[in-house]
C-alpha cells in the first residue's frame, strides 16, 4: 500500500509551527507495513488544496490528512475532499447530536458554524473525537483510502490510534500485532544503540519513540493469525528487554506513575511526599492515575526554608548541607513518612533556574526515597533545560527512584 501525507494549514508555511503530526504519522506507518512516499503541506487555499489531492489520489493507496476540520471558514478540508470526489456534503444529524452535547457538557453555546462539523459525504464515515469538537472522516472510493483527521496533536494522535487504524486494518492483508515496551534513564539515541541490530528487523519490526514520559520501543508484527504476530512481537520482546534491563518500567499505556501505584497497593503499602523544586508536580502526576487514593496519602509543598523547617526538616541540616544537598533530600523524605504516617516517603530539592543556588548549577536535583528497609537517593544529572523541564524531569526521576526501590533495582542504606 503505497502512502502520502498531506498537512493544511497556512501556519505550517510560514513556519509559525512545526509539523509535529507528520513525522507521528510517517513513524506509525512505518510499523504497520505501510510505505510511505510523499509528504505535502498546503495552505488554507481550496484550490490549492484541491490540486494537491488531486495529485495524492493518482498516485497513493492510502491518504492521511490532518488539519483544516475546525468551523471557521479558512477550514476547507471537507470542501477539498467533497470537490475532489464530486460528493455534496450533507449535515449528518446524530454526529450534530454529538456535537451540540459536547458544547452543553461544557456549559457553552454551540457557535451555528460548529454545525460544518457534522457534515458528511456519501463516501465517508465519521471518526470519533471525544477530546475535541471535530470528527475525522474515514473515506473509501474508487480502491482507495482518505483518512482527514484535526490539527491538533492530541486528538490526531487518539483519533488516529484508536479509530483510524483500527479501520485500516483489514485492508493490511495480515493480522497486525503491537507491544510498546516502556522505557526511563535512558536517552532515545542510547535506546536505539542499545537494541542494535534489533532495529533493522523487518517482522517484527521495533522503532523508538521519544515522548515527554519515556522512550517507547514499540514492537510490532504481522502475521496470518493474531496469535502467530503475538508470539514474534514476545520473541523479540525478550530480546529487547535483556538489553534494556531495569530501565524497562511498562508497556503500552502504563505511566511511572501508575506502575508505582501498582506496586504500592499490591503491597497495601502507601506514600507522601515533600517537594521543594518540583512545586506539587510530582503530587499531581501521581494523582493522575484514578485508584492513586488507594495510596497516596498526600504532599508537602515546602518550597521555603522556614517550611521545610516547620513541616519538619532540621534547621541543622539545613545549615550544614545547604538547602540544595543529598541530606536535606534525606531529611524531607523522612520528615514527610513521619508527618503523613506513610510506608514510603519522597523528598525532593534542586535548583530549576536561571540563577544557581548556594554554588549549585541549574538543574541540580536531589532525591530521596525513604521506606522500610532504608533510604534511596538519586542526584540529577544536571539538566540545562528550562524551569518547566527541570521540574518534570525531577518528578518522573522520583517516581523511577521509587519504582526502582520497590522492585528490589537499587540499594537501600
Amino acid at each position: 500500500m503505497r502512502a502520502e501525507i498531506i498537512s493544511c494549514g497556512t501556519e505550517l508555511l510560514l513556519g509559525h509551527i512545526t509539523d509535529t503530526n507528520a513525522t507521528y504519522l510517517a513513524r506509525s506507518l512505518a510499523t504497520v507495513g505501510i510505505d510511505l512516499f510523499f509528504v505535502s503541506q498546503v495552505g488554507d487555499n481550496l484550490k490549492r488544496m484541491v490540486e494537491t489531492l488531486k495529485r495524492a489520489w493518482e498516485r497513493s493507496d492510502l491518504i492521511v490528512m490532518t488539519g483544516g476540520l475546525g468551523p471557521t471558514e479558512d477550514d476547507l478540508t471537507r470542501e477539498a475532499i467533497s470537490t475532489l470526489l464530486g460528493e455534496t456534503m450533507q449535515v449528518d444529524h446524530e454526529l450534530e447530536r454529538t456535537l451540540r452535547a459536547h458544547f452543553h457538557g461544557s456549559n457553552r453555546p454551540m457557535p451555528e458554524r460548529n454545525v460544518k462539523q457534522a457534515t458528511l459525504i456519501p463516501s465517508a464515515q465519521a471518526l470519533p473525537n471525544p477530546v475535541g469538537t471535530a470528527p475525522g472522516w474515514f473515506v473509501q472510493k474508487d480502491g482507495r483510502i482518505l483518512i482527514a483527521m484535526p490539527g491538533v496533536p492530541r486528538e490526531m494522535y487518539r483519533m488516529w490510534e484508536e479509530e483510524a487504524l483500527p479501520r485500516l486494518k483489514p485492508h493490511l492483508g495480515a493480522t497486525l500485532f503491537t507491544r510498546i515496551l516502556r522505557v526511563y534513564g535512558m536517552g532515545e539515541s542510547n535506546v536505539e544503540e542499545a537494541l542494535g541490530k534489533l532495529t533493522t528487523s523487518t517482522n517484527p519490526t521495533v522503532a523508538t519513540y521519544a515522548k515527554e514520559d519515556a522512550v517507547d520501543v514499540r514492537i510490532s508484527a504481522k502475521a496470518t493469525t493474531a496469535e502467530a504476530a503475538e508470539k514474534l512481537v514476545s520473541e523479540m520482546e525478550l530480546q529487547a528487554r535483556q538489553v534494556l534491563g531495569s530501565h524497562v518500567f511498562g508497556i503500552d499505556n502504563d505511566t511511572l506513575a501508575s506502575v508505582v501505584g501498582g506496586l504500592l497497593q499490591a503491597r497495601q503499602q502507601t506514600l507522601g511526599v515533600m517537594e521543594s523544586l518540583t512545586g506539587g508536580l510530582l503530587s499531581s502526576m501521581i494523582t493522575d492515575v484514578p485508584t492513586s487514593s488507594r495510596h497516596f496519602i498526600g504532599g508537602l509543598v515546602t518550597y521555603s526554608t522556614d517550611l521545610k523547617v516547620q513541616m519538619g526538616v532540621p534547621r541543622a541540616v539545613i545549615e550544614k548541607y545547604g538547602v540544595v544537598s543529598e541530606e536535606t533530600a534525606r531529611a524531607m523524605a523522612h520528615a514527610v513518612r513521619v508527618q503523613l504516617g506513610t510506608s514510603f516517603g519522597i523528598g525532593i530539592t534542586g535548583v530549576a533556574g536561571p540563577d544557581p543556588v548556594d554554588d549549585n548549577p541549574v538543574g541540580t536535583v536531589y532525591i530521596a526515597v525513604e521506606g522500610p528497609e532504608g533510604v534511596a537517593t538519586s542526584m540529577g544529572p544536571g539538566w540545562r533545560t528550562g524551569r518547566k523541564d527541570s521540574k518534570r524531569l525531577a518528578a518522573l526521576s522520583a517516581l523511577d527512584l521509587l519504582r526502582r526501590t520497590l522492585e528490589g533495582v537499587v540499594t537501600v542504606q
